[in-house]
């Protein structure tokens, strides 16, 4: 039986999982920061995609647990355990917090993408989660797709081309 290959598509302050044979993919990360995780030996991973680093920026009561780093990565890690993959066996990717425009004011509220980066690691050490590869910083912007087969996480740049990690 021939198995179809279907790539899920994951939306900014958004989340998902996948399983082999199907890859996972986000769009427009600029400072916004791609976190995969993913459990090698089950070809499970699941991706977030991360608009802020903390909740507490929240304006509204209702609360969009994937825009923030601080929730997005522990709520990630619940569905890949809840959907069979391993704590102890989970691994991360990362890409993108970019640093898009340039203030002179030199403000640490304007780097949002540097932050991103850092409550992200931050999230995944808590989590003891090793980052295995990353690609993040810089000033344009990327698209990330994963496949829990080969555990490969394929990054296009903005004017930079394509690499894998």
């Amino acid at each position: 039986m021939i198995e179809c290959k279907e790539v899920i598509k994951v939306g900014i302050a958004d989340m998902n999982i996948v399983k082999t044979p199907h890859t996972i993919r986000t769009s427009g990360l600029g400072s916004c920061v791609g976190v995969v995780v993913y459990d090698q030996q089950r070809e499970i991973a699941g991706l977030a995609h991360i608009m802020l680093p903390d909740s507490k920026l929240a304006k509204n009561s209702i609360l969009n647990i994937a825009k923030y780093a601080d929730t997005a990565v522990k709520d990630l890690v619940s569905k890949l355990i809840q959907n069979g993959a391993r704590a102890y066996s989970l691994k991360a990717k990362i890409a993108g917090g970019a640093q898009m425009f340039h203030f002179s004011s030199g403000s640490d509220i304007m780097r949002i993408g540097p932050r991103n980066v850092e409550a992200v690691k931050a999230e995944l050490s808590a989590l003891k989660i090793s980052i295995i590869a990353e690609d993040v910083g810089g000033n344009s912007g990327r698209t990330i797709e994963f496949d829990p087969q080969s555990c490969l996480l394929h990054i296009r740049t903005v004017n930079k081309g394509v690499q894998e990690i």
